[in-house]
């Protein structure tokens, strides 16, 4: 199976297209284009980790690849530790393997005059 995310960062204005592939519905090769430098280190990174496998990336028993390897790349880099990027390779990584439907996420962000 294949899943596709695209996402719009915000603010920062980076673009980010996430392509998951699995043949056995476990193991998801990941590809990734941005115009932002960071993530494109990210994506490098789990380039050196992949095939992900889906299951393992999902269990409450141990931490997801996906979530640590960003969480270093996004730290070291002083990136913002909010970049909405991370759990899209996370969700493109389930929908692929299907543990989890294809359904679009939006968060509306606006600030509140008391």
């Amino acid at each position: 199976m294949k899943a596709r995310v695209k996402v719009d960062a915000g603010v920062c204005g980076f673009k980010t297209l996430i392509t998951a592939v699995t043949d056995d519905g476990m193991n998801v090769d990941l590809k990734i284009g941005s115009d932002c430098d960071t993530i494109k280190e990210l994506a490098s990174r789990f380039q050196g980790k992949t095939p992900i496998n889906a299951y393992q990336s999902i269990s409450p028993e141990k931490e997801s690849d996906i979530l640590t390897i960003s969480r270093a790349t996004l730290c070291k880099k002083g990136c913002c530790e909010a970049c909405a990027v991370p759990p899209a390779v996370c969700k493109a990584v389930y929908v692929a393997a299907g543990l989890a439907l294809p359904r679009n996420v939006s968060m509306e962000i606006t600030t509140v005059q008391e």
